[in-house]
């Protein structure tokens, strides 16, 4: 099929190449010109079709959460307890994440063999925080040093120099910068609330497997009236396994917001999800994590 310019209805031939409209899918031009000649005839359609483009990627199922597999086990890391990150460790040393059974694993033969606590990856000691080596990954690029830093900044108070170092780490395509953001346009947390902001950085992080980020947008379509949009959120956070977003499915279910087949689809999946972040070691450790955490009562 031969494709010509929207605005002036000339044929692409071997001399002539049209560009596509730069948020849509639907038109070419051949030049500058022609686009913007042609913009106020063709806005509104464009729109619609960049918003259709844009929620086929947004309701998409992810094949796994942000967090991916541990990198020992190989196992997927838990999405319980993902606030408070009580399923998994970051290590500051090198960026690297992996889930609370190794981590314990890893510590307790330390202990029983007296031998020094070190990183499994790079070897070096997680305890103490070594801003040469951060700055060095930073240089590298490296998105999760970008984050570190900030979450350091703001910890400090020094907002400024926190969003500065995660709008990098989200630029670069850390999912977690991109979350906390979301929650910083939203709340003011050393920003001005900006509502389209929130909305971008949720819903990057949700597209990247958050599914905090996921749940919130359900929320959000929730208290909005769009409820099916709602139900597909929770349906995919559902899907990796976080606990809240299949409570809210219940409760959309017993209104009648979900059918029974879909309903059922999803609390097989996330069964299916926490059954595969199960191990012997993760099960050892959270009993160790328990029985500390009565103690400290």
């Amino acid at each position: 099929m031969m494709m010509c310019c929207a605005s002036c209805g000339v044929a692409e031939v071997d001399d002539i190449k049209l560009k596509q409209c730069n948020d849509c899918d639907l038109v070419r031009y051949c030049s500058d010109e022609c686009q913007q000649e042609h913009r106020p005839q063709h806005e509104l359609s464009c729109k619609e079709r960049a918003a259709e483009l844009r929620d086929e990627i947004l309701f998409r199922q992810p094949a796994s959460s942000h967090l991916g597999d541990c990198l020992i086990c190989l196992l997927p890391i838990s999405v319980d307890g993902l606030l408070d990150a009580t399923k998994f460790i970051v290590l500051d040393c090198c960026g690297k994440i992996y889930c609370i059974g190794c981590a314990f694993a890893v510590t307790k033969r330390a202990c029983e063999e007296s031998l020094e606590h070190t990183c499994p990856f790079c070897r070096q000691s997680p305890k103490n925080f070594d801003a040469k080596k951060v700055t060095k990954r930073m240089q590298a690029n490296d998105p999760v040093a970008f984050s570190t830093m900030g979450g350091r900044c703001y910890n400090k108070g020094d907002y400024k120099g926190a969003l500065k170092y995660l709008t990098k780490a989200a630029e670069l395509g850390d999912v977690d910068a991109h979350f906390h953001l979301s929650l910083w346009y939203q709340g003011g947390r050393g920003v001005e609330k900006d509502k389209k902001k929130e909305l971008y950085h949720m819903e990057e992080a949700a597209i990247a497997g958050h599914p905090y980020a996921r749940h919130n947008l359900g929320c959000i379509e929730l208290r909005t009236g769009r409820v099916q949009r709602a139900v597909k959120h929770f349906i995919i956070a559902a899907n990796l396994g976080y606990d809240d977003s299949i409570k809210a499915l219940k409760e959309c279910y017993t209104k009648g917001n979900v059918s029974k087949e879909d309903f059922a689809a999803a609390l097989r999946a996330y069964q299916a999800a926490m059954d595969a972040a199960k191990s012997p070691q993760r099960e050892e450790a959270a009993k160790f994590d328990a029985i500390v955490r009565s103690k400290c009562r």
